[in-house]
This record gives C-alpha cells, structure tokens and sequence, in this order.
C-alpha cells in the first residue's frame, strides 16, 4: 500500500464532496437538524397533563384534594365539568388527558371514617402517558388520604402513630429524571449510524454508476487503498459531526457529560469506521445509487431505532429479539454513550462493549476489502 495513491483517492473523494453541496448538507447539516429535531421532538417526561375535575362533594375536603393536584406539577387543571358527559366531550376533543371524579359523600365519609373512593379517568390511546398519569394522581390521593387519616386522629385526642416504614428514594445518574439526558446520547448513536452508511453507500456505486470504474481499475490503485481512500473523508466529517453533537447536547440540552471526553470520542472513532465500513460493503455490493441507499437505510435506521436499546428496553423484548439485537452495532455504542454520558463510567465497566464495538469495525472493514474486486465483473 503506498501513501501517495492513498492520498490521491482521498483528496479526489474530498474534493467530491466540497464540490458537490448536497453531500456536505447530508454529511454536517441533516445530522445537526436530526438531533434538534429529535431531541426536542422525542420526550418521555409526563408534565402538564390536562386535567378536569368534577367535584360533587363541594366540600373543604373535596377543595383540598383538588389543591393536591392544582399544586402538582405534573397536572394541569383544565376546567371543572358537571357530568360524565362533559368528561367524555373533554377526552374525545383532547381538552383533557384526565378526569378526576370526586362523590357527593366525600366530607361527610372523612369525618366519619369511612373510605370514600374517588374515580380517575384516564385516555388510554398512549398507555405509556396514560400509565404514569396514573402513577401521579394516586400519589395525590395517596397523600391527600394520609393527611386527613393524620388530622382526625389528632381531632379524636388520639396519639399520632408514626408510619411503620418510610420510603426515601433517590435516582441514580439522571437525578431530575429527565428523558433528554437519556436520550440525546442514544441519539448520537443512531443518527450517526444512519449518516455514516448514508454517505459511504453511494461512493463506489457511483463510480460504476458514473462509468469512472473504468478508469479506476486501469491504475495501479490496489482495493484496499480505494477503500481507505474513499473511507477517510467520510471518517473526518463523521468525527466533526461527533463534535458539533456533543456541543449540541451540552449547549442546546444541557445534557451532562460525567464521563472521560477522550474516551467518548475514541468509542465514535471505532463505531463511525464500523459504519462507514458497512456503507461500503453495500455500496460495493450493490454498484447502484439508488438500491445502496434504499439498503443503507433499512440496515441501519430500523434496527438502530429499534433495537440498539435507544427507545425500548431489550430486556423487556422477546427472546428472539434479544438474541438479534446482538448484532445491532448502534446497542453497543448507546451502551457506551449512557454509561460515559450519565454514568461517568470508563473502560473497566464499559470493556465489553467496547471490545465487541472494535470487533465489528474489524470486521466489516475486512469484508469491504475482501468484497471489491479490481475488475469489472
């Protein structure tokens, strides 16, 4: 392998590039609009949900209860309505996520003892939203039941009995429970994923599409230095794209970064030569534009999205599932993006993943090299 025709390859795939707008625009730009897109876009956090109440108590009591979710902020009070078919008007138009249903005998069963039941309806359409609004409200009532048990054993003259076991508890890493701190990291790792097969899977498919294969191939450029060639302008964009979304995620998320810099950027060295890597086995594959970008896209946006732990825990997938998640590269990096990002971990947690991560970049740039064939079959 000699330097000279490496260079040449690179500087005339560079100069491609810088000549040729839409492929800067796809390299920097599409994944700096992802990422806002995304970050702002994608959000698992449950505030304000719209909230309306029908109080048929109208009690001091009945007040109280509707003040614990008034004070809550997870809970937006919308209206209060005077029947169920108000509620049902208020669900089906999306004026309210909630409805909390408080009976006439509220006031009256507090000060006797008893054990009223208050009704909360919930739209379902998202069972995520809807389970952790549930969560919420039976917290209030739960607090609120506390409370009044509390004051009538105080106004009976009795002794207050402390409660027998008290919960304190306390989040590791993501404090505030924040989605975006979660998911900004999981972000790079797809985005990337996506952009760097994009962009490698139409560079030798060109060069057939184009005709200039021909002329490739009567030079003495040998296979691997038009894959390393080809491979390094791509690689230096990936890395500025590695940068500009880590500014991002500081500066425009304010997502923590507890971990090691250089490690995180080492860990984006090997996953984006991985990924470039893969975009030329397709491109190579293929010899077609338009059928590289199509597989590009399906090999690396679903299964990234899907399976790499991003979005949904692959604990809870089913078997099969996990066993193939195995060979989502994009599990990896999130893995190492979480653990540097939140958890402020290095090498001697996240080893694993990173020796499998290098594995795959290995590979994949092997069968690149193995796969092009200096002729014109």
């Amino acid at each position: 392998m000699k330097l000279s025709r490496l260079w040449a390859v690179a500087r005339k795939e560079l100069l491609h590039i810088l000549r040729d707008p839409r492929s800067l625009a796809m390299g920097i730009a599409i994944p700096m609009l992802l990422l806002v897109l995304f970050g702002y876009a994608l959000t698992l956090d449950v505030d304000d949900v719209p909230l309306v109440v029908w109080d048929q108590s109208g009690t001091p009591a009945s007040r109280e209860l509707v003040s614990g979710f008034q004070g809550s902020r997870y809970f937006s009070l919308r209206a209060f309505v005077g029947g169920y078919d108000e509620i049902e008007r208020a669900i089906d138009h999306g004026d309210a996520l909630m409805a909390v249903v408080i009976p006439a005998d509220l006031g009256r069963a507090t000060g006797t003892g008893l054990e009223p039941t208050v009704q909360i309806l919930v739209d379902g359409s998202d069972s995520n939203t809807a389970a952790a609004a549930i969560g919420y409200a039976e917290n209030v009532v739960r607090r609120w039941s506390q409370e009044v048990a509390l004051d009538r054993l105080r106004r009976g003259g009795g002794r207050t009995v402390p409660l027998p076991l008290e919960v304190r508890s306390r989040v590791w890493f993501n404090a505030d429970m924040e989605s975006k701190n979660y998911i900004i990291p999981g972000l790079i790792a797809v985005i990337m994923m996506v952009i760097a097969a994009l962009l490698t899977s139409l560079t030798v498919a060109r060069e057939w599409e184009t005709g200039t294969m021909e002329q490739v191939v009567s030079t003495p450029l040998k296979g691997p230095e038009l894959i390393l060639g080809k491979f390094l302008p791509y690689f230096g964009i990936g890395l500025l794209d590695v940068v500009l979304a880590v500014l991002t995620g500081a500066f425009v998320f304010d997502v923590p970064l507890r971990g090691s810099v250089p490690l995180l950027f080492g860990m984006a060295a090997v996953f984006l030569t991985g990924a470039l890597a893969l975009g030329l086995v397709i491109s190579i594959v293929t010899k077609g534009q338009l059928l590289a970008s199509q597989l590009a896209m399906v090999l690396t946006f679903l299964p990234a999205f899907l399976l790499s732990g991003f979005m949904y825990d692959i604990g809870n997938m089913p078997r099969p599932i996990q066993v193939v998640t195995h060979l989502v590269p994009a599990r990896y990096f999130v893995a190492l993006l979480k653990g540097i990002y939140l958890k402020g971990v290095g090498l001697e947690v996240l080893a694993p993943q990173a020796l499998l991560l290098a594995a795959f970049s290995v590979v994949m740039l092997t069968i690149a090299t193995i796969k092009f064939r200096k002729n014109l079959e």
